[in-house]
């Protein structure tokens, strides 16, 4: 990849950010987030460009004939055939059987293509908050990703792998309280934290990565921090 092709960074970049960008390339991508500070631009621009645009769009309610053809459809009885006044056949009542199958896929596939043709509006990307945790030589050791729900930590090939210690996370409140375990980071490839509800509640000071005994913190408190990381807001 040619990253001082603007065109190029900003064409990943638009794809990353609308979620169309997938598989191997996006986790390629997010890799390049931690070493390129003009990828890390592009993607904030096309962040607000996109959020933006969503703002603009509203809701459109279905004209109310869909409705009434979907009703119809439902309603509709096909069975006219009979083979008799008291008598119906075994094959007739398969027949009518799969025609009503068919008839309620066929209205769930209207519905579905009505919710289709309507304007959306674009939700805001699942990403609240991230930072790079860096060393003192400001090498990136973990992107930290802020979701709705979890948090997505992802370790670069510049994390010391230690096997006989591990990395916990914590969360430091703005008001000087006790700093809140989030979970033990990886050591190399990506791991899914929950997300602790203080996040919603409190100011954040920072976020804070200790050196810890194998499984974590025996305390409840950090033994050794190691990395202070400010959070940026998207």
């Amino acid at each position: 990849m040619n990253y001082v092709n603007q065109q190029t960074t900003h064409a990943l970049a638009a794809e990353y950010v609308l979620g169309t960008l997938r598989g191997g390339a996006r986790k390629r991508f997010k890799q390049l987030l931690l070493e390129h500070d003009s990828i890390n631009d592009a993607v904030v621009q096309w962040e607000s460009y996109f959020n933006g645009l969503a703002l603009k769009l509203e809701p459109v309610v279905p004209d109310p004939i869909v409705w009434q053809k979907i009703q119809a459809r439902l309603d509709n009885a096909d069975d006219n055939q009979s083979v008799g006044d008291n008598v119906v056949s075994l094959s007739s009542t398969k027949t009518r059987f799969w025609q009503g199958l068919s008839g309620l896929a066929t209205a769930a596939a209207i519905v579905l293509a009505v919710l289709l043709i309507q304007p959306k509006v674009i939700e805001p990307q699942q990403v609240q908050q991230f930072t790079v945790v860096q060393n003192e030589q400001a090498q990136p050791l973990w992107l930290v990703e802020v979701l709705q729900q979890t948090i997505e930590a992802q370790a670069t090939q510049n994390v010391e792998q230690r096997a006989s210690n591990d990395y916990e996370l914590w969360m430091v409140p703005e008001d000087g309280t006790a700093p809140v375990s989030l979970g033990l980071l990886p050591k190399r490839d990506k791991v899914v934290l929950a997300k602790n509800e203080l996040f919603e509640q409190i100011d954040i000071a920072a976020l804070a990565v200790s050196l810890e005994p194998l499984g974590g913190s025996p305390t409840g408190s950090p033994t050794e921090v190691l990395f202070i990381a400010k959070l940026a807001v998207l």
